[in-house]
């Protein structure tokens, strides 16, 4: 399963992390940047997502595709590193303003993440 082939914009997701203490958090995020075959990238805000990747770097996203059925996928994740500034965050930021009424400002980091394993949504 191709990442590009799956990850296309106008779905929506959910990524799930954990805080050290094993405290879970979900929250709704865009469809991630796909970096190369291996990784993806999300700008966050600081949030509890942001605080839960810093601390244990294990997260699932599940993506679900445009339109009616089940199509979309399950990511299982690991950070690989963050950002605080750099091109990949003002790409971000820029894709932000024009698909969210957000504030691009908002997204203060970017979040690389290595793609361990990737199953079809059902």
């Amino acid at each position: 399963m191709k990442l590009e082939e799956v990850l296309k914009p106008g779905g929506r997701g959910v990524i799930a992390t954990a805080s050290k203490g094993g405290e879970v958090n979900t929250a709704v995020y865009a469809v991630p940047h796909v970096v190369d075959e291996g990784t993806v990238a999300w700008g966050m805000t600081d949030g509890r997502t942001w605080d839960n990747v810093r601390q244990n770097p294990h997260a699932a996203y599940v993506y679900f595709a445009a339109g009616e059925g089940f199509r979309g996928a399950r990511l299982t994740l690991s950070l690989l590193r963050t950002e605080d500034s750099g091109e990949m965050l003002a790409k971000i930021r820029q894709r932000t303003a024009k698909v969210s009424p957000g504030n691009p400002e908002a997204v203060r980091h970017v979040a690389y993440f290595k793609v361990v394993e990737t199953r079809p949504l059902v």
